[in-house]
């Protein structure tokens, strides 16, 4: 009987144990066209990726990625610094892209266009009406930037800025990019 009690204990904490010791910081990785996150607190832009690409891959593994591999429904270009992701059936303009500086993705973007390959939350906010709309699913922005043209809603501390502009949307996700947060 004392060696099943024991047994029983051993294998609570050994399936209990790993919860102690893991960092409670941990963000799930958000594949944009797969993971349906709906959360704005699990939203950080270093799990944030685009056909698997993330910020800081290296170029190799992003022109492999986009340009080289067949994405359904996409054409990808290389134009100077950028991959952009074309619509094959409506390519009126890029729906997405990631920026390359110093060899390294250093911007993922993506537009109201990409709503329909998006899952999660950013459908949501690609398909906004308002900037009211986009607040009521991210939570206030960390610094407002707001004119009679749109408004810039940055949210800093995740990583990523929503430029909103009646009814075009684009989210930019990015790493401490002085360009980006220069406008505030």
């Amino acid at each position: 009987m004392k060696n099943l009690k024991a047994e029983c204990i051993w294998t609570a904490l050994m399936i209990i144990s790993p919860l102690f010791f893991s960092p409670l910081t941990w963000a799930a990785p958000y594949e944009l066209t797969r993971n349906s996150v709906e959360e704005a607190k699990d939203i950080n832009a270093a799990e944030i990726s685009l056909y698997r690409v993330k910020l800081g891959d290296p170029e190799a593994t992003a022109v492999e990625a986009l340009v080289e591999a067949r994405i359904s429904g996409v054409r990808a270009e290389q134009e100077g610094t950028f991959i952009l992701l074309w619509d094959k059936e409506n390519p009126t303009g890029a729906m997405a892209g990631v920026r390359i500086t110093d060899g390294k993705v250093d911007l993922i973007f993506i537009n109201n266009r990409f709503a329909h390959k998006v899952r999660g939350v950013f459908r949501h906010i690609l398909g906004a009406k308002t900037t009211k709309e986009i607040r009521d699913l991210l939570g206030p922005e960390d610094f407002p930037n707001e004119t009679l043209m749109g408004a810039k809603l940055l949210y800093e501390k995740q990583g990523f800025l929503v430029n909103f502009l009646e009814r075009q949307v684009n989210v930019e996700f990015c790493l401490g990019c002085q360009d980006l947060f220069s406008g505030f």
